[in-house]
């Protein structure tokens, strides 16, 4: 937003100057390729090896939040999260899909009780109150079927005319719920998680076989065990076999706060994983929760492009060097704004030492004198107001914020320059005010 603002001022000084907006529109877009170009070159490789590295890109995502002081915890969980859903796909690329970590809030605690679990949270309790709370060595059985006695599809009426008819209709329910429960112990599975609901008698049989059982658990909850437990999804309850049943060491019942929650962890290998969030209020674990998503987001695409690049507005500033030595081998008026463009990106390094409270103008002076001295990664500390060594005061972001942030910004810039004017209506009320429409002659809208 800071680039795209900067990027319209320096162009309306343009336009005054008789500069078409199409010539100005070009030379942004020339600008921008060549700044992609240039911070391809200055990146430096990661691997999800590196979690030192991670861990300070994580930070750096961090620092100026509210969350800064609990940093190096929040660092740690999120680097360790994206470690743990990290897949190598066809053609040895990085992946990481961010819905396979599961992100659970719970209001009371504090805000360093944060923790990522190799497993999943599932936030319900055993169904029954004689059921195990605490299962270890657990094989995880997960079904998407009801252990309840199904109703006819169509509307039946049952005539019974003798008690002993009613004590066998009764019977047969029982025996149907019995043989469910039979289907479940066979398979040697000591947890049960499903999707639908269990029948009260379903719940009693199942707890007198020491299974602990939950139900109604949440689609997306049951794809994330079958991820991190390794169990199959079935959809028959006939079909339950010891080759579709998960692991994990423990499967445990843990009241947090006011609520009982169904932890299941120990995994060997899990694919999905969970981030449990505590914090005094609710607007506490709201923020912790923004951050979180940030730093979990910067360290995810950092280990997918495998590249990162210096913060603290070298990288800015080094970009600005470069282009403006670019601009000069352009010809025609193009050179202009590739020039302009140069100059707006120096308000990232402008605006950090605004915000830290430091002059302005004497930084950029520091800044340009420390990159033309060769120096392509001094940056901004603001905390000591000098200008240092990114890399070595470990200010790190991925590759792709930086470029994303140039993209986005000379798309919204150049969009709204090749607007040639707007023509505001008056609404249906016909207020006052508003400005009268032109007169269009016979052309008509140009």
């Amino acid at each position: 937003m800071i680039l795209a603002g900067e990027l319209l001022k320096k162009a309306e000084a343009l336009i005054e100057q008789n500069v078409h907006p199409t010539v100005i529109s070009g030379g942004f877009r020339m600008a921008a390729q060549r700044a992609r170009d240039v911070l391809e070159k200055l990146a430096i490789d990661v691997s999800p090896e590196k979690k030192e590295v991670l861990l300070d890109i994580a930070k750096t995502a961090m620092i100026s939040k509210s969350v800064s002081a609990s940093r190096e915890l929040l660092a740690k969980v999120a680097v360790d999260a994206v470690s743990a859903v990290v897949e190598k796909k066809d053609g040895g690329k990085w992946h990481i899909d961010d819905d396979n970590i599961q992100v659970v809030k719970k209001q009371g605690g504090s805000m360093d009780d944060t923790q990522m679990i190799a497993g999943i949270i599932v936030d319900k309790e055993a169904v029954h109150a004689a059921m195990p709370k605490r299962v270890e060595k657990a094989k995880i059985a997960l079904v998407d079927s009801a252990m309840e006695v199904k109703k006819t599809e169509i509307d039946a009426k049952i005539e019974i005319t003798d008690p002993s008819q009613l004590h066998a209709f009764l019977e047969e329910e029982e025996n149907m719920l019995k043989k469910m429960v039979e289907i479940v112990t066979k398979s040697g599975a000591s947890v049960l998680f499903c999707q639908k609901g269990i029948d009260d008698l379903a719940q009693h049989y199942l707890s007198k076989k020491g299974v602990y059982a939950v139900r109604r658990v949440k689609k997306s909850d049951m794809e994330k065990l079958a991820k991190a437990t390794g169990a199959n999804l079935v959809t028959k309850l006939d079909d339950l076999s010891s080759r579709d049943l998960g692991v994990a060491s423990l499967v445990e019942e843990k009241k947090i706060a006011e609520d009982r929650m169904t932890f299941v962890t120990g995994c060997k290998n899990p694919k999905a994983v969970s981030v449990l969030i505590r914090g005094g209020t609710e607007h506490v674990i709201d923020e912790i929760d923004r951050s979180l998503n940030d730093a979990i987001s910067v360290v995810s695409v950092a280990v997918e492009d495998g590249k990162l690049v210096p913060g603290g507005g070298s990288t800015a500033t080094e970009l600005a060097l470069k282009l403006r030595d670019y601009a000069a081998s352009v010809g025609g008026r193009e050179q202009i704004a590739i020039d302009a463009f140069a100059s707006a990106l120096e308000v990232v390094p402008t605006a950090l030492a605004e915000n830290a409270g430091l002059d302005p103008i004497d930084v950029l002076i520091e800044l340009r004198k420390a990159h033309k001295a060769g120096k392509s990664a001094a940056g901004i500390n603001v905390f000591s107001g000098k200008v240092t060594d990114m890399k070595k005061e470990k200010v790190l972001e991925p590759l792709r914020v930086g470029k994303q942030g140039i993209s986005s910004a000379t798309d919204a810039a150049v969009m709204i320059l090749r607007i040639d004017d707007v023509i505001a209506s008056k609404g249906d009320g016909g207020g006052k005010g508003g400005p009268k429409m032109p007169d269009m002659g016979e052309g008509g809208f140009d």
